[in-house]
């Protein structure tokens, strides 16, 4: 009997990542904010978070062999490769331009964000993040290796990912926390559970 050590890491690792996230990235979306460096460093934590979920899906469809973990892994995966090309772009991009050109960083950022293809493949990404973690809370459900509820909080936490975009930064900040919870207790769950 061996424990899961590296896949509840990730899921712990993940979940303080997307913490951090809303925790240290300035509130405001004017040039003050961007420019800083905890626009960088706030954003780079949410692309880190976003890897380390995709390890940890893959991790816990490892522990639980079925199939539905299995998809979860390859929806989690998709969703993330999709997420993450817009949050590099927001994150250096964005960063680079309130930097340099200040005057100019909103109508920038608006005509980045509101691109046809660029929030197609965000939301598209997200989407498909919050379906992969619902996919894996209902495999963890019903395979009862570990605790059934224990997955409920993350897949809560990414089903809610993108109408958190549209509350007062305080909704984000308690969005970070609970996905914070959800990504702790699957690391602890991973972490007392054996592999035969």
């Amino acid at each position: 009997m061996k424990r899961s050590p590296l896949t509840a890491l990730a899921f712990g690792l993940a979940g303080i990542a997307f913490f951090i996230y809303p925790a240290i990235r300035p509130s405001g979306d004017d040039a003050v904010a961007m420019a800083s460096d905890n626009w960088v460093s706030g954003h780079l934590s949410a692309m880190l978070g976003f890897v380390l979920l995709g390890l940890a899906v893959l991790g816990l469809h490892q522990r639980l062999g079925d199939r539905l973990s299995l998809r979860a892994a390859v929806v989690t995966w998709i969703g993330a490769g999709l997420t993450l090309p817009y949050y590099g772009a927001e994150d250096f991009g964005l960063h680079v331009i309130a930097r340099h050109y200040p005057a100019t960083t909103a109508a920038l950022a608006q005509e980045f964000r509101f691109g046809t293809i660029p929030v197609t493949m965000f939301a598209g990404g997200l989407a498909m993040l919050g379906v992969g973690a619902i996919m894996a809370a209902v495999a963890v459900w019903r395979t009862g290796v570990l605790t059934k509820w224990s997955a409920v909080p993350l897949a809560a936490g990414f089903a809610l990912f993108i109408p958190q975009f549209f509350g007062p930064y305080s909704l984000r900040i308690a969005h970070g926390v609970l996905i914070a919870v959800g990504g702790l207790w699957l690391a602890f769950e991973m972490w007392r559970s054996r592999e035969a």
